[in-house]
């Protein structure tokens, strides 16, 4: 890895975390290192996926834990002009592409993976999602998909944890 590579998470790769393999009782040093490489440089996200994972109930692990121990700086601003040209370009050519249905494209438009998809465009990050390429997808726009027509590089998790070297080494006892 690069030292300059970025990382810019979906709200799948928090959701599903916190859902499955790494929820906050179980592997708290996760969320540790999330916040950990968000002060070194590494993994960001952006506000769009901040308003997605906030949209949750106020009582919920992670709508607290986004609320108040990732760093204000964590979620990175979608308002600037390369920015938002590269979104421009990622709905047209949703919006044009004729395998899609009408409503895929609808609910691609509502949701935060353009924009994701724009700043990773913008900046040269490489976007995390635990999502799966589906080209012949007519039903749902992919993320993957969007990312691999506009070279923009995306990768899993687990990739993300390799990369970063990051450890969960059990010091407990029974």
């Amino acid at each position: 890895m690069s030292e300059t590579e970025i990382y810019l998470i979906d709200a799948d790769v928090f959701i599903s975390a916190k859902n499955r393999y790494y929820a906050f009782e179980i592997c708290p040093g996760f969320w540790a290192s999330l916040i950990h490489h968000c002060r070194a440089g590494n993994i960001c996200s952006i506000d769009k996926i901040r308003n997605e994972l906030l949209a949750g109930r106020k009582t919920e692990d992670l709508v607290q834990w986004v609320s108040n121990d990732l760093p204000a700086d964590f979620f990175l601003e979608t308002s600037s002009a390369e920015v938002i040209s590269a979104y421009e370009e990622i709905m047209l050519w949703v919006q044009r592409h004729p395998r899609y249905f009408d409503r895929a494209k609808a609910k691609f438009a509502t949701e935060a993976d353009g924009w994701l998809a724009a700043y990773a465009t913008a900046s040269g990050a490489v976007v995390v999602t635990n999502e799966q390429p589906r080209p012949e997808s007519r039903n749902r726009v992919l993320l993957p998909d969007v990312c691999t027509h506009f070279d923009v590089t995306y990768k899993d998790t687990f990739f993300m944890l390799k990369e970063l070297t990051i450890r969960f080494d059990w010091a407990g006892a029974i």
